[in-house]
């Protein structure tokens, strides 16, 4: 009769559980990114999912109430999957119900939540999820009040202990002409240092202009109806110009940790609204009448949605104008446009989108002295911009130089979703956010919701 040693037979069993753990630690990638989207409002969110990465689960769970919003997400999603050129795979594992965030918060079926949508409820969603140990990526704004600001900064806080990722979408830096802009604005040669300006003629402009009825993905959007509650999606004072604040302190202040409560003064904030009929709130939302929350807004039969407004601020003693305009539906050929001046020592650099560019945007060099040795200088220097982005060139015009982009950085709005996903999915990898991104989220939401106590005084 033989006799089983069991000390020996443990010891075998606990070494092969060991190697085969081992073996499927490096299988199954600790590191993979696993998607979780919380009641997407917001087209935004399904452009996250326009592209897919590498170490990212192609299963998302989705949490959301049962409705035309999730609907329009999950149509999105499936144009992708089902197009022609380059598919995605994306497999959407969705719960519908009322209790969509507690039975997330429950489920932890994913380590990164998308947000899009509703911004009202976006600061509280972003509250717990951080403290349920969630990394974010958030469309923008994160808040859209002085309170909501409040909660953001707990927020960081926590998401700082708790060794989380908490980023917002900042799209516009992966434009072609914002880029170069910052390129430009960095080379001393070419344009010197920022001007501190004056409240009548500021260092910095920025001005956009937005359209409430629009295309995305070749389809017209359709809009929730608090989209248009101000309330809900916030004034234009706190929802685009977060792009503009956060270009200038970008472009101007690379990487700079702020100490926004003394860097940023308000000097005046108005803000205005923008009128919409019932037929024209109808064709963007496929609603035939307006639901009770928006008749506060209404005069006359005509809706009025603050979605204008301007403001005029410093940011390290530099003097800074930030507007933005809503209408209802752009011209035939035309779109949301962009415009932008920077006054340095040596040059301003400017950005036009009107008519005579075509509705496109383009970037012009004009020095304040347009000397033979300034023009060796700018093309010594451009030359190191062109080695960066092969291809740009410049077009000398009457007051300087126009920069000559090729048709091949000019991708797309929606193109630059999959960008700022590959950014933060970097910072993922590396466990960590830069100190001055989460400066800059936090200075940017600090400038928008107290230029919005501002305007709201008068």
């Amino acid at each position: 009769m033989k006799y089983i040693n069991f000390y020996k037979l443990s010891v075998i069993v606990t070494l092969v559980l060991v190697c085969t753990s081992c073996a499927l630690q490096k299988s199954s990638k600790p590191n993979m990114i696993r998607l979780l989207t919380l009641n997407p409002g917001h087209f935004h969110a399904a452009l996250i999912q326009k592209s897919m990465f590498d170490d990212v689960n192609h299963e998302v769970h989705v949490y959301a109430p049962e409705g035309p919003e999730l609907a329009a997400h999950l149509k999105l999603i499936n144009s992708y999957n089902s197009r022609q050129e380059n598919p995605t795979s994306w497999k959407e594992n969705v719960y519908k119900g009322d209790d969509y965030l507690e039975k997330m918060l429950q489920e932890r079926k994913g380590n990164v939540l998308i947000l899009a949508g509703n911004n009202q409820k976006k600061t509280t969603y972003i509250n717990k999820a951080v403290d349920a140990g969630l990394n974010i990526l958030a469309d923008k704004p994160m808040a859209i009040d002085d309170k909501g600001f409040e909660v953001l900064e707990n927020a960081f806080k926590t998401a700082e202990e708790k060794r989380l990722l908490l980023y917002d979408m900042m799209t516009e830096r992966y434009e072609i002409t914002n880029l170069l802009q910052k390129e430009l604005a960095q080379s001393k040669d070419i344009f010197g240092t920022i001007e501190k300006g004056s409240l009548k003629q500021p260092a910095i402009e920025k001005q956009s202009v937005h359209h409430f009825f629009k295309y995305v993905s070749g389809a017209p959007l359709i809009r929730p109806a608090w989209y248009f509650d101000v309330k809900q999606e916030g004034e234009g004072l706190v929802d685009v110009t977060t792009h503009l604040v956060d270009l200038i302190q970008w472009s101007v202040f690379p990487e700079t940790v702020f100490d926004y409560k003394n860097d940023v003064v308000i000097l005046s904030a108005q803000r205005w609204s923008t009128p919409l009929s019932l037929a024209e709130f109808t064709k963007s939302t496929k609603l035939e009448e307006f639901p009770g929350y928006l008749k506060k807004d209404i005069k006359n039969n005509i809706l009025h949605v603050n979605a204008n407004g301007e403001m005029n601020y410093t940011l390290k003693g530099v003097h800074v104008k930030v507007g933005v305009i809503w209408n209802f539906e752009a011209p035939t050929g035309t779109g949301d446009t962009h415009y932008s001046v920077m006054r340095g020592s040596k040059a301003n650099l400017l950005i036009k989108q009107g008519k005579e560019q075509n509705y496109k945007p383009v970037l012009y060099i004009e020095p304040l002295n347009q000397t033979s040795q300034y023009q060796e200088k700018l093309n010594q220097n451009f030359k190191k911009i062109a080695l960066k982005y092969p291809g740009v060139s410049l077009k000398p015009r009457d007051k300087g130089w126009e920069v000559i982009i090729p048709e091949k950085y000019h991708v797309g709005h929606e193109a630059h979703f999959s960008a700022v996903a590959q950014k933060y999915f970097s910072y993922f990898k590396n466990g960590k956010l830069p100190s001055w991104e989460k400066s800059y989220m936090l200075t940017k939401y600090y400038t928008t919701t107290a230029a919005l106590s501002k305007a709201s005084l008068k």
